[in-house]
């Protein structure tokens, strides 16, 4: 590729008739609005924020991975696939939204879970995914990359029974495809940007791959003059960037944009993670309960709240000037505050 089509210039049509090639299969209630945080940004003494909701699209609670789950799903239907095969942590927020579009589409959900840090408690999503009918397995890995290769044995399985069953593989093989649902994003926001004649300086999201990859790429391909900031609520051995931008980068060998980012381009920060993956910080705690008491929207302990404390910590370290505009992308995960009642009681805002 030329260095030219590297940096090609695309409308915000082109990229969409892009998008609208691919199988999908329509979950989300979009889009998803777009607020002011006036009280919010007084509590701070600025600068202005705005959130996108979306925490509201609407599948069993809501929350990103809807966006994600309409393109492989459109996949796994157009090859024909009756059984859908994924898993990640016992409080996963992908597999409460894949176990209730598996439902909704009346495919089966199987899912592999990890005991994580909440074990087999049967509250919050693993709750919701038996409410939803998924078939559930909780095994004792404690690598996510290790559960490939159990997905596979059990669709193999699925086979044997006369199944048709589609692997979801969200850490690598299927992470492009999932990433696409944030290009989608990034053109409707732009649209809502553009109707409320509205400029941004700074976005962020708790993000350590996938939504973030989708939302850089269709940045890069529009040049949009605002920051993209992801906060990545978990540690991985491979540094966040270089995965974003390689997810980043096959979305656009699907897509066929002409468009490719290196990990230089990257902005995403563990300075949030605390302890690990899982556990809440006093800090996303804190900025839990005043987003709370000051616009009435939850956030929760492990992605949100972490990713909202970076943003009170940019205020706060003057990192952000009080004259910018900033949005926060509210990717959701509310049902797993019910998993951390007793976290959650013990904390109080400063």
């Amino acid at each position: 590729m030329s260095i030219e089509a590297a940096h090609k210039t695309y409308t915000l049509e082109k990229i969409q008739a892009l998008v609208d090639k691919l199988p999908r299969v329509r979950l989300a209630h979009l889009p998803t609005p777009l607020e002011p945080c006036s009280r919010l940004s007084k509590a701070l003494g600025g600068p202005e924020i705005w959130i996108k909701r979306d925490d509201l699209t609407g599948l069993a609670f809501g929350g990103n991975k809807t966006r994600q789950i309409e393109f492989v799903l459109g996949e796994a239907i157009a090859q024909g696939a009756n059984a859908i095969v994924t898993g990640a942590g016992t409080q996963s927020n992908f597999c409460r939204q894949m176990s209730a579009a598996a439902a909704k589409l009346g495919l089966k959900a199987h899912l592999i879970l990890m005991r994580g840090v909440k074990g087999s408690e049967l509250q919050g999503n693993l709750l919701l995914d038996h409410l939803l009918g998924a078939e559930v397995e909780i095994v004792d890995e404690t690598d996510s990359l290790m559960l490939a290769a159990r997905f596979h044995r059990k669709a193999a399985d699925l086979k044997r029974q006369g199944l048709q069953p589609y692997v979801v593989d969200g850490r690598v093989a299927s992470a492009p495809l999932l990433s696409i649902g944030y290009v989608n994003a990034m053109l409707e926001l732009v649209r809502q940007l553009e109707d409320q004649k509205l400029f941004i300086d700074v976005l962020y999201l708790s993000a350590a791959n996938m939504t973030h990859a989708g939302l850089a790429l269709a940045a890069k391909a529009l040049r949009v003059n605002f920051r993209i900031v992801g906060v990545s609520p978990i540690h991985w051995e491979e540094p966040r960037p270089e995965d974003i931008a390689r997810i980043a980068n096959k979305a656009a060998e699907i897509l066929g944009l002409e468009v490719r980012l290196s990990p230089v381009e990257i902005l995403n920060t563990e300075a949030c993670i605390g302890q690990g993956y899982g556990i809440p910080t006093q800090r996303g705690n804190e900025a839990l309960r005043l987003l709370a008491q000051t616009e009435g929207i939850l956030l929760d302990p492990v992605y949100t709240a972490k990713a909202m404390a970076a943003v009170i910590d940019d205020i706060q370290s003057g990192r952000l000037k009080r004259s910018q505009k900033i949005l926060f992308v509210h990717t959701g995960g509310t049902p797993v505050l019910f998993a951390y009642a007793k976290e959650l009681a013990k904390c109080s805002v400063s």
